[in-house]
C-alpha cells in the first residue's frame, strides 16, 4: 500500500485489524507530498513507479491509501495491472448520504482531489439519487501538519486553528455530517470533534472510509483465493522516499508501532 505520507497509516490500522495475518508494505512518498498540489500526469507517473516497486517486492495486492492519488491514478493503475487486485480510497458521498439527518454534507479534502473529474461526477450522481447536497472544503495545509503529527491536541496551535477555519463556516451552513475525504483526517478527529462541539450541540457525523477499504480487501483476497490464513509472525515493512525518522516516528506517535523503515529513491 503507499500513499504521499503517512496519512495512509488510518487505512493501514483498518487492514492489521481485518486482515492480521498478512504481511503488509507500507510506502510513504512523503519526498514528493503532499500529492494535492502536484498535476494529475505527476501523481499517475509516481503510483505507477511505486506500483511497479512494491510488485518487485512480492506484493500480491495493492491499496491506493491515498484519495488524491485514488482520483487522479487508478484507472492507470488498473489499465496497466489488469490482474492485480486493486482498491482505492474515496471519500464516503454515498455512506454520508444515507447517515445524513438533513441531507447536507460537507467533504473536507485537499484541493486536488476536490478537483477531480471522479468526485464531481460521484458527487453528481449521489446528490441525483438522494438529494443530498455536498459542499466541498478544501482543506489547505491540513495534510501538512499531520505529516508532522501536528494533530491539534492543543486548542490554540496552529492545527485547531487551521481546523477551526475550515470547519466553522460548514457548521454555519447546516451541515450535520462531516466526510474525511482525505486519508491523514482520521488522524485528527478528536480536534474535529472538538472544534465542533465548540459551534454547535447538533450531532455531527464524521466518515472515515478507511473500514471500508479494509473489507473490500478482503473481500478480494477471498475471491482471488489470496487471504493468508496461518501466518504466526506477520511481517510489516516501511519505505520512505524522505527521512526514514520521520516515517518510523509516524509509526511509534500514530500507532504505536515500530516496524523496520529503510530509505529509497523510486
Amino acid at each position: 500500500m503507499f500513499d504521499s505520507g503517512v496519512g495512509g497509516l488510518s487505512v493501514l490500522r483498518h487492514i492489521r485489524a481485518q486482515l492480521p495475518q498478512e504481511d503488509l508494505i507500507y510506502f510513504a512518498d512523503s519526498a514528493y507530498a503532499p500529492y494535492g498540489d502536484k498535476t494529475e500526469q505527476q501523481v499517475i507517473d509516481r503510483s505507477l513507479a511505486i506500483t511497479a516497486f512494491l510488485l518487485q517486492q512480492g506484493a500480491k495486492a495493492l491499496v491506493v491509501a491515498c484519495n488524491t492519488a485514488t482520483i487522479a491514478a487508478i484507472k492507470a493503475l488498473r489499465a496497466r495491472y489488469p490482474d492485480l487486485p486493486i482498491v482505492g480510497v474515496e471519500p464516503g458521498l454515498k455512506p454520508a448520504a444515507s447517515i445524513s439527518r438533513n441531507g447536507k454534507i460537507a467533504v473536507l479534502a485537499t484541493e486536488r482531489a476536490l478537483r477531480g473529474d471522479k468526485l464531481l461526477a460521484l458527487r453528481e450522481q449521489v446528490s441525483a439519487a438522494t438529494g443530498a447536497t455536498f459542499i466541498l472544503q478544501p482543506c489547505i495545509g491540513l495534510a501538512d501538519r499531520i505529516e508532522q503529527c501536528e494533530l491539534g491536541n492543543d486548542p490554540l496551535d496552529a492545527t485547531s486553528a487551521m481546523l477551526e477555519r475550515y470547519i466553522a463556516p460548514m457548521l454555519e451552513q447546516g451541515v450535520d455530517t462531516l466526510v474525511l475525504g482525505c486519508t491523514h483526517y482520521p488522524f485528527v478527529q478528536d480536534a474535529i470533534a472538538r472544534t465542533v462541539r465548540a459551534h454547535t450541540q447538533e450531532t455531527i457525523t464524521l466518515v472515515d472510509t478507511g473500514d471500508a477499504v479494509a473489507r473490500q480487501l478482503a473481500r478480494l483476497l477471498d475471491a482471488a483465493s489470496l487471504r493468508r490464513i496461518n501466518n504466526d509472525a506477520p511481517q510489516l515493512q516501511g519505505y520512505t522516499t524522505a527521512k526514514v525518522e520521520s516515517l518510523a516516528q509516524a509509526f511509534a506517535g500514530l500507532l504505536d508501532l515500530h516496524p523496520p523503515v529503510e530509505h529509497l529513491s523510486v
